[in-house]
Order: structure tokens, then C-alpha cells, then sequence
């Protein structure tokens, strides 16, 4: 009775050991994966900002910082990293897509007839489209991020990563623009 005592808690220890473990590694594994559809929901503007840049171009002599932005726009996107989670590089994608949006709708008031331009309107609709595909692309990172900090940080599951795996929290993504315009400030 006492061997199987002194046996079998020791198993038990070792299978929950590794049950957390491989918890924490699942957890880790969706948030690169929730990472990896981000950039490649930011990559498929690549397409899209090709076939609209020969189209400002056309208006480039009155619109020059337009497709300063959309050049801009496109290096940032193909320069983000899909192998290291780079919030602060989304942060600046994010908010260089803003500013493009806000300039393409001025030259649609300066220019009436562009607005007329079905492939410009398409364009504009597939931009929004994926624009909203990275919004929700986001809030599913932002979900695993939640989940594997958890993961990383509770006990006895922090013990464990500690020892076995050394994982470090990673950071959630904010849309520091958009939390300027809020009054309220969680006093986290």
C-alpha cells in the first residue's frame, strides 16, 4: 500500500505537469497563429494598394502626399514581421491605414469625378473590407494574448513555465488613437 502510494503520487505529479505544459504551448502556438492572420489580412492590402496607386498617381500632381501615404503604407506592410509579434509595428500600419483613408476621402471631395470611377469605388470597398477583416483578426490576437498570459501567469501553470519553458507575456495590441478619444480610463 505504501509502494503504490509513493508510486502512483509521483505519476500523478508528472501527468499534471505536463498537461500544463502542453496547455501553455497550445496557448502559445494560437497566439502566433492569431498574430500570423493579422499580417496576412495587413499583406492582402498589398494587392489592393497596388491597383490604387497607378490610379492617384493620375492625380498625383495635385495629390502628391496621398500617394506618399499609400507608398508608405505598403513598405509598413511588408515590412512586418510574421515571425516576431510586432504591436508597435502594427500600431504605425494602423494608423498610417487612418490617415491614408482620411486623405483618400479628400481627394474623392476634390476630385467629384473620381468618385464617379468604379474601379476606384471598388478599391475603396476592398480596402474597408480588409480593414475590417484586420479589426477582427485583432480582437482574436488580442483573445489568445489574453488567454496564454493567463496561461503563462496563474499558478501553478507560471511555476511549470517557468521551469520547462521560460515564455514571456506577450503584449496586447491597442489602438492608441482611438483610446484618446475615450473618457474613461480603467485604473488597471
Amino acid at each position: 500500500m505504501g509502494f503504490l502510494i509513493f508510486f502512483v503520487i509521483p505519476v500523478c505529479i508528472i501527468i499534471a505537469i505536463i498537461f500544463i505544459r502542453n496547455s501553455i504551448v497550445r496557448h502559445h502556438n494560437a497566439t502566433v497563429r492569431a498574430w500570423s492572420d493579422v499580417a496576412s489580412y495587413e499583406r492582402q492590402k498589398l494587392k489592393i494598394l497596388d491597383g490604387l496607386q497607378p490610379l492617384v498617381e493620375q492625380y498625383s500632381s495635385f495629390e502628391k502626399g496621398t500617394l506618399e501615404k499609400v507608398t508608405e503604407l505598403r513598405q509598413n506592410i511588408m515590412n512586418l514581421n510574421l515571425n516576431n509579434t510586432d504591436v508597435s509595428q502594427l500600431q504605425k500600419i494602423e494608423s498610417l491605414n487612418q490617415e491614408l483613408m482620411r486623405s483618400l476621402n479628400l481627394v474623392i471631395e476634390n476630385y467629384p469625378e473620381l468618385k464617379a470611377n468604379e474601379i476606384y469605388l471598388k478599391m475603396m470597398n476592398e480596402i474597408e473590407e480588409q480593414n475590417e477583416n484586420v479589426g477582427a483578426a485583432i480582437t482574436i490576437f488580442n483573445r489568445n494574448v489574453e488567454l496564454f498570459n493567463n496561461q503563462i501567469q496563474i499558478f501553478p501553470h507560471n511555476i511549470i513555465n517557468n521551469m520547462l519553458l521560460r515564455k514571456k507575456a506577450v503584449r496586447p495590441f491597442r489602438d492608441q488613437t482611438a483610446m484618446q478619444s475615450f473618457d474613461y480610463r480603467p485604473n488597471f
